[in-house]
């Protein structure tokens, strides 16, 4: 780092969280004593603006003697930034707006045993995330961020020092700051006109995204391959008319899962598509499948499925929060029993036209599994793995477009076909 008057944002405690603040001019890194609050430093804003890049060759995730970790990130130019820790499994979040992670290898930048994984990526427009999991509890004990007003480069580091699981557990959990998260969620509007000639409005939800590529095969990524089949999904049904479509992300960033039904409900769905197309190292699956959500999977292999997608959620830095209390639940059931039979017909149509269109189909096309993404309790939701990454013949079929045109058309077929035939149901529903 260059001489002269640098810029430093202040640091916080026990890995908690650093709001977008930058103290005076030559001010040290902080350091933060052991078993400390985390407390706001006293400073001004920094305005910084653009997107930085990192510069692999000034950055490295180091152990250092005692136990201790260093990490330093060499920035094109300063950003805001701030921490966090969580816990189960024990992980360190740093959010910027903004860093380019792109080209960067993060196993070579990692160099601590202390560290056991990292991801990076988008997590929201004009947010990016860099993940680390911990391989035991270790809490924040110095970080800074200086920058060098001649060249505008910036050097983010920061000591990480072994401590106790009962210390790493109080101070964990996700910040909120208006400055930095979503904003509170919109007054509901009243409910839309669902008559006879109205239009279908269908969420379709391109699993993954930003942070979370989910499965990868070489240079491919379940998020880049499931945003352009979504994309192909909605021009099908916009083309053929009677549908609306909503798309969960129509960029590569992250969305929660709860995020994703939140969405749905927002735009009043009549359905809600979650495409998804994974890799499995265990046996020899592919082939196309559809998932209605049970909380008794119907084998072991959509089970670990379903935990793998939840555990992908916990490793983006964001937990699954709150449960239902018992009143708020047995609603959620009596509106389930309604939805339920919907559902499962339509996820049957849509392997019905899928495998008429060719598939090919999983060996046991529909399945049942706890899908969070499918727990719409008025929406009939279903999720389709289209494919698996670690099939040879999948992955072809997933890169080509003429074969992802046929299942958009089977998809849009199923649709079709289901809106009449739930129509003609619906005097059987309960009311």
């Amino acid at each position: 780092m260059e001489t002269g008057q640098m810029v430093r944002i202040a640091a916080l405690a026990m890995a908690a969280w650093l709001a977008v603040l930058v103290a005076p001019a030559e001010a040290p890194a902080q350091d933060v004593p052991a078993g400390a609050q985390a407390q706001n430093i006293p400073a001004r804003a920094q305005d910084f603006s653009g997107l930085a890049r990192v510069d692999a060759g000034t950055s490295r995730i180091a152990d250092l003697p005692k136990g201790r970790v260093d990490i330093r990130l060499g920035l094109s130019q300063g950003v805001p930034w701030r921490l966090f820790t969580l816990d189960n499994p024990r992980r360190l979040v740093i959010d910027f707006r903004e860093v380019d992670w792109t080209g960067l290898d993060l196993d070579a930048l990692v160099q601590s045993a202390k560290v056991t994984s990292a991801r990076a990526g988008t997590y929201r427009p004009g947010l990016t995330r860099l993940v680390l999991g911990l391989a035991e509890p270790m809490e924040v004990r110095q970080a800074g961020l200086a920058v060098s007003e001649s060249s505008g480069r910036g050097e983010l580091t920061m000591l990480l020092l072994p401590t106790s699981a009962e210390i790493f557990n109080a101070a964990a959990g996700a910040p909120h700051d208006p400055r930095w998260d979503l904003p509170p969620a919109a007054v509901l509007t009243p409910p839309r006109e669902r008559g006879p000639d109205a239009p279908m409005r269908v969420v379709l939800d391109p699993g993954h995204g930003g942070i979370d590529p989910g499965a990868e095969q070489g240079d491919l990524a379940e998020k880049d391959l499931m945003l352009t089949f979504a994309r192909e999904i909605r021009e099908t049904l916009l083309r053929a008319g009677g549908f609306e479509v909503v798309l969960t992300r129509d960029a590569d960033h992250f969305v929660s899962l709860e995020r994703r039904v939140a969405m749905a409900h927002e735009a009043q769905a009549d359905v809600f598509i979650s495409l998804h197309a994974d890799s499995l190292a265990e046996g020899h699956a592919h082939g196309a499948t559809v998932y209605v959500l049970s909380e008794d999977s119907s084998d072991k292999a959509s089970e670990l499925l379903a935990q793998r997608h939840e555990r992908d959620e916990i490793l983006s830095g964001v937990d699954l929060s709150g449960t239902d209390d018992e009143v708020t639940d047995i609603l959620l059931d009596l509106a389930r029993q309604e939805t339920r039979p919907r559902t499962r017909a339509l996820a049957r149509t849509i392997v019905t036209e899928m495998t008429q269109t060719g598939g090919p189909m999983n060996r046991r096309p529909l399945r049942l599994a706890g899908f969070s993404v499918l727990k719409a309790a008025d929406i009939p939701s279903v999720l389709v793995e289209i494919g698996f990454l670690s099939s040879p013949r999948d992955l072809d079929n997933l890169q080509n477009p003429k074969w992802r045109a046929g299942m958009a058309e089977a998809i849009r077929a199923a649709l079709q076909s289901w809106a009449v035939s739930d129509a003609a149901q619906k005097s059987l529903v309960r009311q």
